[in-house]
């Protein structure tokens, strides 16, 4: 009787493997978008014009710093021209076809791209937030802050691929107010809202503030801006506010 009651135990097992399995593999067909073992957030449909859901807004994030010169990709969650657009330059640059329709090519890149946190691999909140550990003490919400950091890093990303992969670095990212005020930062800083952040490093400091236009950042400060000669600063400011003088900015 024990043994009996094992085996069908065992065999309700198996039995509910096998459905699962299935079960995967009718999604793959009916949406044509692999299972994917994804911490962050996995898709299962493919995207195209004319569609609305958290999908889309999530595939939005992951793009936004492809709107097109001195643009910014709003996050929505509509699938409308911009997104489209900005698909189409994200598929561009990893060599995918170019049709504007997320599906599994260009969810497997993103995948690809994406750490088990959702941010980008290239950058972590680690690095952006050397102030304190829990984002508090800014000028919004300590959950705003850190997902005005994500978007950033995902612009930041895109502008990263198009400067040739070679690395950015940062030298300072979100701030508390008493961050911010220790190091002398402005008092409207974009470092208070978890999207400003100043680049050093490799590139040109007018190479940066130049390629930032492409990526959806508003707010771009750089050499010949009065205290940016060292470095250069973006962030994304409700208007557009770019001044690098010495950079034809």
């Amino acid at each position: 009787m024990e043994r009996r009651t094992v085996r069908h135990r065992l065999g309700r097992a198996l039995t509910a493997c096998v459905l699962a399995a299935l079960a995967s593999l009718a999604a793959v067909a009916a949406t044509g978008t692999p299972a994917q073992a994804d911490a962050c957030y996995t898709w299962g449909r493919a995207l195209s014009s004319g569609m609305t859901g958290e999908d889309v807004r999530q595939l939005q994030i992951r793009v936004s710093g492809y709107p097109g010169y001195g643009a910014v990709l709003t996050l929505d969650g509509a699938y409308g021209p911009a997104t489209r657009s900005a698909v189409i330059r994200f598929q561009q640059a990893y060599g995918l076809a170019a049709d504007g329709v997320a599906g599994t090519q260009t969810f497997n890149q993103i995948y690809a791209l994406q750490d088990s946190d959702c941010t980008p691999v290239s950058f972590s909140y680690a690095e952006w937030n050397r102030c304190n550990s829990d984002w508090s003490g800014g000028a919004v919400s300590a959950s705003t802050a850190r997902f005005n950091a994500l978007v950033s890093m995902w612009k930041l990303q895109a502008m990263r691929r198009a400067m040739g992969n070679s690395p950015l670095y940062l030298s300072s990212g979100f701030r508390s107010y008493s961050c911010n005020s220790a190091v002398g930062g402005a008092a409207n800083s974009r470092h208070l809202y978890g999207d400003g952040i100043d680049l050093v490093g490799s590139h040109s400091f007018c190479a940066l503030a130049q390629q930032a236009r492409n990526h959806g950042f508003t707010n771009i400060l750089g050499p010949g801006y009065p205290g940016h000669n060292d470095h250069t600063h973006l962030g994304n400011t409700p208007s557009r506010s770019w001044s690098a003088p010495s950079c034809g900015i």
